[in-house]
């Protein structure tokens, strides 16, 4: 039956600027997960397991709510591998020795979501003003970090800084996503080897989790509904 024809109501279809009340109901938990990491967080005198745990939940919560999005080509499941390699350097970054491998996990993480953002439409005039506001921030930033760490911050930055062209290019949720994890990288990397930021763990989580949040988002909209 056609419901035009019929002068039935059409239901409305799904739209990148309005989710569906189920993905907000959904993502209380992740919220919950969050709220119990950042106030758990300040009475952990010591890393731990627990708040490697803590501090990994909201996001392994996220990869099992992108089972709830429908499959797309491939990127449903990208973003599941960012998560869970996000989820790793989490828990390594508990423990300060493990910068290193923290940065890796998450190297990695930003590789799957290149993948899943895609090369197409390529708009290198995006890379511009990212390039303008990022290249005095390290040039201010590199004399204070130790030098077995320079070479690896570089590269992290570059595929870091990849990833935010590819998802300002995306549009959409992707687009806050991407821009609110080069927010979250830049304040933990100042308040790591420069200065420490007034409440800049809570800074940097929080950040942190909002971009891991509406990157997760970007597969519950349609593609073919971008915002340029």
């Amino acid at each position: 039956m056609d419901a035009q024809k019929e002068g039935l109501p059409l239901k409305p279809r799904f739209s990148a600027q309005h989710p569906q009340p189920r993905v907000g109901l959904g993502l209380l938990p992740f919220f919950l997960a969050c709220a119990v990491y950042l106030l758990v967080q300040n009475y952990a005198d010591q890393p731990s397991w627990v708040s490697a745990l803590l501090k990994s939940l909201p996001i392994l919560y996220l990869v099992g709510f992108l089972e709830t999005a429908r499959p797309d080509g491939g990127y449903r499941s990208l973003l599941q591998g960012a998560l869970l390699c996000s989820a790793v350097g989490d828990a390594c970054l508990v423990w300060p020795e493990a910068l290193l491998h923290g940065m890796a996990a998450f190297g990695l993480a930003h590789l799957f979501y290149l993948q899943a953002f895609g090369l197409t439409p390529l708009k290198p005039g995006l890379l511009l003003p990212v390039f303008l506001v990022l290249i005095p921030y390290f040039r201010l930033l590199l004399p204070h970090v130790p030098p077995h760490v320079v070479w690896p911050l570089l590269a992290y930055s570059i595929v870091l800084v990849t990833m935010l062209w590819r998802g300002l290019t995306r549009g959409g949720s992707a687009r806050w996503g991407a821009l609110l994890f080069l927010l979250s990288d830049s304040v933990l990397a100042w308040n790591t080897f420069t200065h420490r930021v007034p409440h800049g763990h809570l800074l940097v989580m929080t950040t942190y989790y909002s971009a891991q949040m509406f990157i997760t988002l970007s597969a519950f909209q349609n593609p073919r509904l971008k915002s340029h």
